[in-house]
């Protein structure tokens, strides 16, 4: 097949799949301004546009530990019904405008209960959210599925509480489960507890590793605590010598664990040094499962047609490496098999081979 380059016009109008990405880091700037002012919350700047610039000039720090501290003014205003709500169908919408067909949300409950919400009272009001989200977007003409993944803290106590959350409502729109946080000095393996109740309940779940820190982490996701897939895992090219693989990394590869990979992202927080150079192009030749997200959309100032574009623009990408990473994404999305095969045949093939 003759490789082919697209514009941005038409990677915004091609169908998109993320699996990495998180709410509280998605909101729209003009909304964290208002409902910081209803709930009395002082932000850095109450300009949409200049808290936007905010964001993204407090995240290109290199470091992933004062990323994370970015959230400070996200969180500050989930901590109700009515920001819960607005924010999730909000983020529902917003992928839908970038083309996205389906997505995984993922937040940490523990993280929006200071307003007085119990952790139950969270995940049903971020689904009551999402499910208008959704509505709106498919009366709209654009529909998108929207499945969710509930996180445990990795450097707090309460991971087992937000995997028993996960088994809870399995069967009300939550798809899986994740960890999220600093990695360093926070081992996965810590939560192993939560982790086993999860596979003894036929709950998928993927881990965040190799992004701060390196092919232990990796290694300790897969093959102590079980993951199906894995969180960023740009690390894993330590394990890769003049394209020869490692054990570690041929397992990888070999068993189609999906790389939740995020460029933009990891520029920001040092774990890549350019577009260009990014890992996810290396590994996407080298025939791993990569998948292209976009990690915190608020944060790192992106969407999924930016991502696109800048792979295109920088690393060479063609409209054939696009629809792989796509579809990679859709096969490893922690949904049944049924449904992910009608997405592939009936969406995502359909929408690139216009």
């Amino acid at each position: 097949m003759t490789a082919t380059r697209v514009d941005t016009d038409r990677i915004r109008r091609l169908p998109k799949a993320v699996l990495h990405d998180h709410l509280d880091g998605g909101l729209r700037p003009a909304t964290v301004v208002e409902l910081a002012e209803a709930v009395g919350h002082t932000l850095p700047t109450t300009d949409p546009d200049e808290l936007a610039a905010w964001y993204f000039a407090a995240a290109n720090s290199g470091d992933l530990v004062r990323y994370i501290a970015t959230f400070e003014h996200t969180l500050a205003v989930m901590q109700t019904r009515e920001g819960l709500l607005r924010t999730a169908e909000e983020y529902v919408l917003d992928l839908a405008a970038d083309g996205v067909v389906y997505a995984e949300v993922r937040y940490a409950p523990e993280l929006n209960t200071t307003g007085g919400l119990a952790l139950a009272e969270v995940v049903e009001t971020v689904q009551e959210g999402l499910a208008a989200g959704m509505a709106k977007a498919a009366a709209a003409g654009t529909p998108v599925r929207v499945g969710t993944l509930l996180c445990g803290m990795r450097m707090f106590d309460r991971v087992r509480e937000a995997a028993d959350l996960a088994v809870a409502f399995r069967d009300a729109g939550v798809v899986g489960f994740d960890i999220a946080g600093a990695e360093a000095g926070f081992p996965a393996a810590d939560h192993l507890g939560a982790f086993e109740h999860l596979r003894r309940e036929n709950v998928p779940f993927t881990i965040h590793a190799g992004e701060a820190d390196g092919l232990s982490s990796i290694h300790q996701a897969l093959q102590i605590c079980g993951a199906q897939r894995l969180g960023h895992g740009v690390r894993i090219t330590d394990d890769i010598v003049d394209g020869k693989l490692g054990r570690l990394a041929g397992w990888v590869r070999d068993r189609r664990i999906a790389l939740e990979m995020c460029p933009t992202s990891n520029l920001q927080t040092g774990a890549a040094t350019s577009i260009a150079e990014h890992p996810i192009t290396a590994l996407k030749d080298l025939g791993f499962r990569v998948t292209l997200n976009t990690d915190n959309r608020l944060v790192s100032g992106t969407t999924m047609t930016r991502e696109m574009s800048l792979l295109v623009e920088q690393a060479g990408w063609t409209v054939e490496d696009l629809r792989t990473v796509t579809v990679n994404a859709v096969k490893s999305a922690f949904i049944p098999f049924d449904e992910r095969k009608a997405l592939i045949e009936d969406v995502v093939l359909p929408g690139y081979a216009l």
